[in-house]
């Protein structure tokens, strides 16, 4: 039969020593775990937030790209319909400008029919007209030469009226004739004027002798003998100036109307383009010395502020034979001194702005250490803590928040840097010195 103590169990203080490292090192192993899973979580719930935003971010440029898209096609259809009334407007408008057209060229062939006509119709008239009244005439003052001739012994002087009165009217025929033909017509419209003169002559003198005749009846048949050639042959001149293409009187005042106001018109644009030339003139002699005012004060400004720069642009003008310091010229010379393409472009200012931009990189790419890194090196090169030893203290409090921490691979420069309220340089020393213990 077994009997069991009642007695309490006791060990030996090395065995209590190792139940108690036993105990911390699974303490130690559970927080690690949970310090892994709490890590896990915050980095998976970080990843899905950054999967939502990106989606978010996604839709949205979706979004606004559809909306783009809509906006575009509207403004595209805007476009083609404005061009469609465009044309359509242009279409009515050619349309109407031909059917003016046509309807002004209508009415100017209706307009040159008709004055056609209204010269035919009165050219007809004035003709016969003419014919009449050298008829009538030659009614009048026939008879009062028959009487004045007639002469029982001479009987065969009844012929002379008709040789004083036929030579005017075989004149007036010759006259038409050379009209007709082009040729000079002068020679006829003499004779026909002497012929009448003469007989006008001789009924004058037997209404004044004769008292048979009487005076009266003289004048009426001197009249009638230089009435009827002087209208006949008025009529021919007229005719015989249309067929030459001579202007009347009419048509030679319009003519010097229309040269007087297109004279005019000619002066006014002499003098409208001789003010508009003046114009031009001055803007661009205002245009040129604001230009060499303005090449004055860039050349100084140059000169003053980047002496060595414009040294070597000097001697590229001369080289090149150039009248002043040109922008071409000008971005040689920096390039050849400074090496930058880029005008205006320095190498410290280039080292600035690559500084900045690696900043700014560093930021968006979340990589804050490096750019709170790169941000207290800034522009004027490393840290001003580089060389500072590591505190025995600072040490100390670190691999405190070790322990604290369960592991020394938790230990971050911001926790720390939150601890001691260190540079960031400074607390990436301390975390690498203890994490290497």
């Amino acid at each position: 039969m077994t009997t069991y103590s009642t007695e309490p169990r006791t060990g030996t203080a090395a065995d209590l020593g190792a139940m108690a490292l036993t105990t911390a090192t699974t303490e130690e192993i559970r927080l690690l775990a949970q310090t892994e899973s709490e890590v896990a979580k915050i980095k998976a719930q970080a990843e899905a937030d950054a999967i939502r935003v990106q989606a978010e971010a996604d839709a949205e440029k979706q979004r606004l790209a559809n909306a783009r898209a809509a906006m575009k096609l509207e403004a595209d259809q805007a476009v083609h319909a404005k061009r469609l009334a465009e044309l359509e407007a242009a279409r009515v408008k050619a349309e109407a400008e031909a059917a003016k057209t046509e309807a002004a060229a209508e009415a100017q062939g209706q307009a040159d029919l008709e004055r056609e006509e209204e010269e035919r119709r009165t050219e007809t008239t004035w003709k016969w007209g003419a014919r009449g009244i050298y008829a009538v005439g030659l009614v009048i003052a026939a008879p009062i030469q028959f009487i004045a001739f007639w002469d029982k012994e001479r009987p065969f002087l009844v012929a002379a009226p008709a040789l004083l009165e036929g030579l005017a009217l075989v004149l007036a025929f010759g006259a038409a004739w050379a009209v007709a033909h082009r040729r000079d017509v002068m020679p006829y419209r003499i004779g026909i004027m002497v012929g009448a003169l003469i007989a006008a002559g001789i009924n004058l003198w037997h209404g004044m002798t004769d008292q048979s005749i009487g005076l009266n009846a003289g004048l009426i048949g001197a009249l009638a003998s230089i009435g009827g050639p002087v209208v006949l042959m008025a009529y021919e001149h007229g005719i015989a100036q249309r067929r030459d293409g001579i202007p009347s009187y009419r048509e030679r005042r319009d003519a010097k109307k229309a040269a007087e106001k297109a004279e005019k018109e000619a002066a006014a644009k002499a003098a409208e383009k001789k003010a508009i030339d003046e114009a031009r003139a001055k803007e661009k002699e205002e245009n040129q010395k604001r230009a060499e005012t303005e090449q004055q004060r860039k050349d100084k400004d140059r000169q003053e502020r980047h002496a060595q720069v414009w040294e070597i642009a000097e001697a590229l003008r001369s080289a090149r034979g150039a009248e002043i310091v040109t922008e071409q010229i000008w971005a040689d010379a920096w390039y050849r001194v400074t090496g930058s393409k880029q005008v205006g472009i320095t190498p410290e200012i280039e080292a600035r702005s690559r500084a900045a931009q690696a900043r700014m990189k560093a930021a968006v790419d979340g990589d804050l250490e490096a750019a709170e890194t790169l941000a207290g090196k800034g522009i004027h090169g490393a840290d001003s803590e580089s060389g500072r030893p590591l505190n025995e203290d600072d040490l100390a409090e670190v691999r405190a928040l070790a322990t604290d921490l369960g592991d020394a691979a938790l230990l971050s420069s911001k926790n720390i840097r939150e601890l001691l309220n260190c540079r960031t340089e400074y607390a990436i020393r301390l975390r690498d010195a203890v994490r290497a213990e």
